[in-house]
């Protein structure tokens, strides 16, 4: 294992973001439409079919580096002007080490990125097929633990990691228990949603803003109750001080510390989306970094979405990420109709 040295000015240095998660490599292989096709099954789930047994034509392969929720964040925190952090695991390889240079490109301090001898750099495919997009993913089995920071961040991001983390959340709980004052944002992975409330019991005790799209939130409360208000209050039961549950093109909801609920539609977007890669990622981030900016919820929640109609515009999580100085330039040019309304 290759530790990177913390030098000094990282030692001096108060982040105002530490994202904490897998990081990856995405391979973007865009469909044959010809060659594939959508189809639901008995339970109304969509399912994506390719021939069996033969060798199927697609159109092109775009590669997207030092992606995953986690350092999608940190890249957004940095493009709207905040000192991000990546704490994250990879391996001694090239797609590693390509990753490493484009989160310093984009201004991610990456000290707390570790490197890992007999350990590969995660590598996910993610099958396009228009502007939706069905992801192959392989976690690395890495050591996970708290990295030993040398200033306490002013936020915490945390996202997807392995099956084999349990632990890393109790360590990240235990750290935002002991420092209170460590604004926690967690946006579950596939893995944490599977684990419930009871065996993440404290990292969703120290929450201060929790981050899923519909369909996660009745997954995780096992409901099929459809109103958004109803499932982020049930959500915060279990800890978190304020809740955003998105709706894809129908817009997003807020829950903020007062219990009052609001919702924001989406931002008009100027085209067809592309690609919707990093929705979440870009409108959790987004509303994480505005609050550190010293906005209330409810008006964090109207950057959030803005963010968003730009990142589908583009293949991959991260180059439709938008400075502060164009979301206030696309918020002032907004319709009248986006506006934030309290719905409860």
């Amino acid at each position: 294992m290759k530790k990177f040295c913390t030098s000094w000015y990282t030692a001096l240095m108060t982040y105002d973001i530490l994202a904490i998660g897998d990081i990856t490599i995405d391979d973007f292989i865009e469909l044959n439409p010809h060659e594939a096709r959508v189809d639901r099954d008995e339970a109304g789930r969509e399912r994506l079919s390719m021939a069996f047994g033969e060798k199927v034509p697609y159109l092109r392969s775009v590669i997207v580096p030092a992606v995953g929720n986690a350092p999608n964040a940190a890249v957004a925190a940095a493009r709207l002007g905040l000192h991000s952090a990546l704490a994250s695991n990879i391996g001694v390889d090239r797609r590693g080490k390509d990753c490493l240079e484009t989160l310093r490109r984009e201004g991610v301090h990456t000290p707390f990125v570790t490197q890992h001898e007999h350990k590969v750099t995660n590598y996910h495919y993610v099958l396009r097929y228009g502007a939706e997009r069905t992801i192959l993913i392989k976690h690395e089995t890495y050591p996970y633990r708290m990295p030993a920071l040398p200033q306490v961040p002013r936020a915490i991001y945390f996202s997807s990691v392995g099956e084999d983390a349990l632990h890393f959340h109790h360590e990240i709980a235990a750290y935002c228990a002991q420092h209170k004052d460590v604004k926690l944002t967690f946006q579950p992975g596939t893995f944490q949603l599977r684990l419930g409330f009871e065996a993440l019991r404290d990292l969703y005790a120290t929450t201060n803003l929790f981050v899923c799209n519909v369909e996660e939130a009745q997954q995780l409360l096992d409901t099929a109750e459809k109103d958004v208000p109803a499932l982020m209050r049930a959500i915060a039961k279990h800890g978190p001080r304020t809740v955003c549950i998105t709706d894809g093109t129908r817009g997003a909801y807020a829950l903020d510390e007062e219990n009052a609920a609001w919702f924001c539609p989406a931002y008009p977007d100027p085209k067809p989306p592309l690609d919707r890669t990093g929705a979440g990622d870009s409108f959790a981030s987004t509303v994480t970094a505005m609050r550190l900016h010293g906005l209330p919820l409810h008006e964090a929640l109207r950057y959030g979405p803005i963010n968003s109609m730009s990142v589908v515009q583009y293949i991959g999580a991260q180059e439709g990420l938008l400075t502060r100085e164009t979301l206030e330039a696309f918020l002032k040019n907004a319709p009248e109709t986006y506006q934030v309304q309290r719905i409860g």
